[in-house]
């Protein structure tokens, strides 16, 4: 169970040193230091740390206003971190999830934050109805003018939530990823990819992973070679084999349209295509269901007898 510690000031100009000491002495043995506002909630060192926390570990602050500036986005972290099954600890604050006081103590700060939340809501309502009757309308005006800057910022704002969200859930799944590609094609390893996922969480699309692991390399967050293409399988023998009698079929049907089953059989054991099951004769249900598969490829030529037909004999 480790402790890994984060460390942050807002500009290049202030001190680390006093964090980094407090996060030192409280134990931390790996420690992730950021230059950023905390009004950001796209931190590559905080997404980092994040990542690095396993199940059984702690996520460490020397204060609360280090890793967030708002109830909110601390409660989401801690959230994350539960999930996990990983702690989070604040020295200044009487804040350690690993014990029952610091739950309550979140707990408490869970219910303020929603107190506030209903108190915005029905502000926002209320502004709403009156900017209405004094014929205002919604909406950002630079979102309806099509500002660039404001969609620039519209668009940090959704990679940032996504980034968070990821971040947040990406040590359940990660590993079943890293380890499958990119050997594995991206359907078998969806597939695995949910069966580790707990009950109740909300199950990949091929797209969406395939998209989520794009996303993580692209914030440096995963090795590039994962999303390399899959190597090509080659087809099963049976498979090929079968392809191969289907085109003797077509071929034969275009030569001799009225061929029958009998015949079609003792040409194709001439021709080199054994019959599946072996022996030394094909049966007509092992006829029957090749020249289905012709029909169905589309591949019976007009003037057959078989289009559309089936025909039964002994050999």
């Amino acid at each position: 169970m480790a402790l890994i510690g984060y460390a942050r000031v807002s500009t290049d100009d202030q001190n680390l040193g006093p964090q980094l000491d407090a996060l030192r002495t409280a134990g931390c043995g790996e420690i992730f230091e950021e230059h950023a506002s905390g009004g950001e909630r796209s931190r590559p060192q905080l997404a980092a740390a994040l990542a690095r926390v396993k199940r059984g570990d702690t996520l460490m602050v020397a204060r609360i206003d280090r890793l967030a500036r708002s109830l909110a986005h601390l409660l989401d972290v801690v959230e994350s971190l539960r999930v996990r099954g990983a702690h989070f600890k604040s020295l200044a604050d009487p804040i350690d999830t690993s014990g029952p006081s610091g739950v309550l103590v979140l707990q408490m700060l869970g219910a303020v934050a929603e107190f506030e939340r209903s108190l915005i809501r029905e502000r926002t309502v209320v502004g709403v109805k009156a900017a209405r009757a004094r014929g205002r309308v919604g909406g950002n005006p630079g979102l309806r003018a099509r500002d660039p800057v404001v969609l620039g910022k519209l668009a940090a704002s959704r990679r940032a939530t996504r980034l968070a969200r990821l971040t947040a859930e990406m040590e359940a799944w990660m590993p079943v990823v890293r380890r499958l590609r990119p050997q594995t094609a991206w359907p078998e390893v969806t597939v695995a990819v949910n069966g580790v996922l707990q009950a109740g969480s909300r199950r990949f699309t091929e797209g969406r992973l395939a998209s989520s692991v794009q996303f993580l390399v692209a914030e440096g967050l995963a090795d590039a070679a994962i999303v390399g293409k899959a190597p090509r399988r080659k087809p099963r023998k049976g498979v090929v084999a079968r392809q191969r009698a289907c085109d003797a079929v077509a071929g034969l049907l275009g030569g001799r349209p009225g061929i029958t089953l009998a015949e079609m059989g003792v040409e194709l054991v001439r021709l080199g295509h054994p019959p599946p099951r072996g022996g030394a004769s094909w049966a007509p249900a092992s006829l029957n269901a090749l020249l289905g598969r012709v029909r169905l490829a589309g591949l019976i030529p007009p003037g057959s007898k078989w289009v559309g037909t089936r025909e039964t004999v002994s050999q």
